[in-house]
């Protein structure tokens, strides 16, 4: 099922506060050879987005000039030429300086006047680029070398590069501190994770302090309260790689996270704007199930109530959005249905029977919360969607596999009327689809509302206390799931005996 859901669109990020103007302003000079008469663009880097803060005429000699009086928001800038060639610089809080390159290739002939942060970052880069050359050149051969001494000199090679590119980094950081450029390459610095604890025989004490180590020391090496991070694109892959790699997938730990970072977050509105934006969007957009549980979440307790930023119309619909998505969220009961069932008797008579077959009121009334079965499959499906052509057939023979362990489904067909009907009749017996129970309301749609309908074939799962346990499955993923929940409970049933 792809659900809508109200996304808060990207620019709402980029209002940026008063707070960041600085009274001195700012003269940058850019010269590049062979670019005279051009226009180059300056911009800077959002999450993983650039965008454009000025033009710049070249003259003829290739010269330009930037100047204003309010300075720049520190973080990490570019230069694009019209061919699209770039290269970054930083933006501290020294906005005088001058940049002089060569349009043949921009990076190797950058050169910095007056901002020795940027030439000593420079450096360094250029340094990082070449031990990154020989270091690819270095495991490629390792992929063919069969002699153990040749293997032996280009694994201690590597280990030597590590050794360089770590001691560059700590001796950057450390003439930088004072400024942007350290502390965003101690940004880029993995978090060292220490030996786990042993006993005396040397066996590992606590087999997960490794994990929990680099969990809470995760974000040492660059504060997130820091909004100079938030133009570049360290913060946004920070935020995310914690999210996606380092906290469980478990939609309760993923909201206990996210409000930790909202927590901080609020202390700057430009950071808090980011993060409340970023978020929202991130878990409005999951496709992972039980994910809509932390947009539900961050919603109620952040969106809503919070984003000042936001108009009225997007909180209200944010707000009816979540009223209908609660009481889909895993763990919560299903709401009750009350449709007709036809039996497999009914459809085969209309086969030939044409006034069985417009009759829309044959059947008997059915209550979803009445039906007996350890498990039950709630499937709502159309016979004309061009999914539910393909997914309810293989859910069908799905179900004769596991309707002996106890699974029922409950399928609802959704055309309405006679000729709705009569489709239905065609699609059940061309495919014989019989003895689950085939269930419809000719007249009455509200359930679409209730179950949050939007495209078909849409499937949920219950359990024997008609609990919703899983949704946005194909029906081969039911069988998985559902086999491993029965074996779960074969597995506890013989415990307890």
């Amino acid at each position: 099922m792809i659900r809508y859901i109200y996304i808060v669109f990207i620019f709402l990020i980029f209002g940026f506060s008063a707070t960041e103007a600085k009274a001195e302003g700012y003269e940058i000079k850019l010269t590049i050879k062979n670019l005279a008469g051009k226009n180059i663009i300056l911009g800077h880097h959002f999450a993983d987005k650039l965008f454009v803060d000025d033009t710049l005429k070249m003259d003829n000699s290739g010269n330009g000039l930037l100047k204003g009086n309010t300075k720049f928001p520190e973080g990490l800038y570019f230069f694009m030429t019209p061919s699209h060639a770039m290269f970054d610089f930083f933006m501290t809080s020294n906005q005088r300086i001058s940049i002089e390159t060569d349009s043949l290739n921009l990076f190797d002939n950058l050169k910095f006047k007056n901002s020795p942060e940027n030439s000593a970052a420079q450096v360094y880069l250029k340094f990082i680029v070449t031990m990154q050359k020989e270091s690819s050149a270095l495991k490629e051969s390792l992929k063919t070398l069969t002699d153990s001494s040749e293997i032996r000199k280009a694994d201690s090679r590597l280990r030597e590069i590590s050794t360089a590119g770590e001691s560059r980094a700590d001796q950057l950081i450390g003439s930088q501190k004072n400024n942007f450029v350290g502390h965003f390459i101690r940004a880029l610095q993995e978090v060292k994770i220490p030996e786990p604890p042993k006993d005396s025989g040397g066996r590992i004490i606590d087999s997960t302090f490794q994990y929990r180590y680099y969990r809470s020391h995760f974000f040492d090496h660059m504060s997130l309260e820091d909004a100079r991070f938030l133009r570049t694109p360290v913060y946004d892959e920070k935020i995310k790689e914690y999210l996606d790699k380092v906290v469980p997938k478990i939609p309760d730990t993923i909201s206990y996270e996210c409000d930790k970072l909202l927590a901080v977050a609020e202390k700057d509105p430009d950071i808090f704007r980011y993060m409340l934006i970023t978020l929202f969007n991130k878990y409005a957009t999951s496709t992972i199930m039980g994910f809509d549980a932390v947009y539900v979440h961050i919603a109620e307790k952040w969106y809503i109530p919070k984003a000042s930023f936001s108009d009225t119309t997007f909180i209200r619909q944010t707000r009816e959005n979540i009223d209908v998505m609660k009481p889909l969220l895993l763990g919560q009961p299903a709401t009750d249905l009350r449709m007709l069932n036809l039996p497999e008797e009914h459809f085969m008579l209309a086969k030939t029977d044409t006034v069985v077959q417009k009759d829309p009121h044959a059947g008997t009334f059915i209550n979803l919360l009445q039906v007996k079965a350890n498990y039950t499959i709630l499937a709502f499906w159309e016979c004309d969607c061009g999914h539910c052509k393909k997914s309810i057939p293989e859910l069908y023979q799905v179900y004769q596999r596991l309707k002996p362990k106890g699974v029922e489904v409950f399928a609802v067909h959704m055309l309405g009327g006679v000729e709705g009907k009569q489709k239905w009749i065609s699609f059940v017996n061309e495919h014989q689809l019989y003895d689950w129970l085939n269930v419809w309301n000719p007249y009455d749609f509200t359930y679409k509302k209730v179950y949050d309908i939007r495209t078909t074939p849409v499937y949920f799962i219950l359990d024997k206390d008609k609990k919703i346990i899983a949704k946005k499955l194909e029906p081969k993923q039911m069988e998985d799931f559902l086999n491993t929940r029965i074996a779960r409970d074969e597995k506890n049933s013989q415990l307890k005996k």
